[in-house]
């Protein structure tokens, strides 16, 4: 069965009933700001429960309309490079956790049967725990902050807290916890939102904007309570996230060929430009991207413009990436500047539709890479200073969407296999705390902190959702495995 994913239902929670999106409709921001008292925001939330009650929230059950799971994956492979959706499917099919990172279509299409709070942020759309992580601020401060807009869109909060919760049942799951340690790790996603966005709503607007999380405080939070092991092992992951950026990548992903520097082909991960172009002259495609990079340039602030200006485009290459963005266009572009030891390499990132537009409404960007890029600007406390957006005529004559930012700048993940549930604890408080202030950022923290609530009511909702989602997400593997199986579609796995 085809599935159009831009035809997809989304939900009117008033009667339960599944309607279409209209045909074209955009997401529109209201043109006239509305400034309402502290306490008409909380009444405002607290009308949302009565409509909404915080404890629907826990259920969660397929309907007999829902679209098979693997029919959503292919209607997402139509429009990606063919001869890596194999690798996607390989990567998803490691484990249930793995799967799960894969299928925020899937998940965007359940969520929209849940009940809905009606309270409006910009959603990160692809909130799981991996999504999270360590970066450099411009300021040289290494952040924890959520790394991953290619889904932003706006929604109903509620949608990234248990696509969040529901990542964490899942991992826990897949390191063997047991039930109790994996309720107190998902309790802690919703309290630690909770709390956060009490704090938040508390605050002063320029206060909001100004929090961040410095990862140095939190391992000092952490050092009270983890075992050593788990600290050593934490400082040797922050010492090696500080070491990745463009010299790294320089190092470990460069050779001099002919005299100039170019990026090592490592088929089919990594694919420089000259193996892509077939009759195409390689000399026109270079000229190309660099037109491409100043037509670039545009939508960077004034001071970036003139630093980038300063770096020299001099090779390029397809770079495979990630789970569930696999199969969509990513490139490098190795840059440059006061001479062949000063290197910055760009990613070139495919922007599609977010997988939440069928159901929240389409991006009133029409460009998806400025979508992306003003999603991730809303939300970070701080965000890559190359950050920016173009759209470009591939070598196959469509034009497609995509953000340029830095390829790496001291980007680091937390390390699950083999974490402690007390350590996992930890780091679901965090990763609440950090959705929480993203979506103060650009919600009504007032309404939604007056929706939550200070007792545990929508903690243990959102705990409740995550056992329910993690079941769902088992079945919907087991899915994809028995459809490699029989040969409907090809994995490649290992890579």
């Amino acid at each position: 069965m085809a599935v159009d994913i831009s035809k997809l239902a989304s939900v009117d929670t008033q009667n339960g009933e599944a309607g279409a999106v209209p045909a074209g409709r955009r997401y529109t921001r209201p043109v006239k700001a509305v400034h309402l008292t502290p306490a008409e925001r909380a009444a405002r939330g607290k009308a949302a429960r009565a409509e909404v009650p915080r404890s629907s929230h826990a259920a969660f059950e397929a309907g007999p309309h829902r679209p098979a799971p693997v029919d959503l994956l292919e209607a997402q492979a139509a429009s990606r490079v063919p001869e890596l959706v194999p690798i996607r499917y390989g990567r998803m099919l490691v484990s249930p956790f793995t799967f799960f990172r894969g299928a925020a279509l899937i998940m965007a299409s359940d969520l929209a049967t849940t009940p809905r709070t009606g309270l409006t942020v910009q959603l990160c759309g692809d909130a799981h725990l991996m999504n999270f992580g360590a970066f450099g601020s411009p300021e040289r401060r290494l952040l924890f902050d959520i790394n991953d807009f290619d889904e932003t869109n706006p929604g109903p909060f509620e949608w990234d807290v248990k696509r969040l919760a529901a990542s964490f049942e899942v991992a826990a799951r897949s390191e063997s916890y047991a039930t109790k340690d994996r309720r107190m790790v998902a309790l802690e996603v919703g309290k630690a939102y909770r709390e956060a966005m009490a704090t938040f709503a508390a605050m002063r607007n320029l206060e909001v904007w100004y929090s961040s999380l410095d990862v140095e405080q939190a391992i000092d939070n952490l050092r009270a309570a983890a075992p050593k092991a788990v600290l050593k092992r934490t400082d040797a992951n922050l010492a090696k996230t500080r070491t990745r950026d463009s010299m790294q990548a320089f190092s470990k992903l460069t050779q001099v060929v002919g005299g100039q520097r170019r990026i090592i082909s490592d088929p089919p991960l990594i694919v420089p430009i000259e193996d892509l172009v077939g009759d195409v002259p390689v000399d026109q495609i270079m000229d190309e991207v660099r037109r491409i990079i100043r037509d670039y340039r545009r939508t960077l602030a004034t001071d970036r413009k003139h630093l980038l200006s300063q770096f020299r485009f001099t090779h390029l290459a397809r770079k495979v990436v990630g789970v569930g963005s696999v199969g969509t266009r990513a490139w490098i572009a190795l840059m440059l500047g006061r001479d062949d030891a000063d290197p910055l390499f760009l990613q070139v990132k495919e922007a599609q539709p977010s997988v939440l537009e069928g159901f929240t409404g389409r991006s009133e960007y029409t460009n998806a890479g400025q979508r992306v890029v003003a999603g991730q600007r809303l939300m970070q406390a701080a965000s890559d200073i190359f950050l920016g957006w173009q759209r470009i005529k591939g070598l196959d004559g469509v034009t497609r969407d995509y953000y340029l930012r830095q390829l790496r700048d001291w980007k680091g993940s937390a390390i699950i296999e083999g974490m402690p549930p007390k350590t996992m604890q930890f780091y679901a408080g965090l990763c609440g705390w950090t959705l929480a202030r993203a979506h103060a950022r650009s919600g009504d923290r007032i309404a939604i902190a007056a929706y939550v609530g200070t007792g545990t009511v929508f903690d243990a909702a959102v705990a409740d959702f995550a056992v329910a989602y993690a079941d769902q997400n088992e079945r919907d593997f087991a899915e994809l495995q028995a459809a490699v199986k029989k040969g409907a579609v090809a994995a490649q796995m290992g890579l």
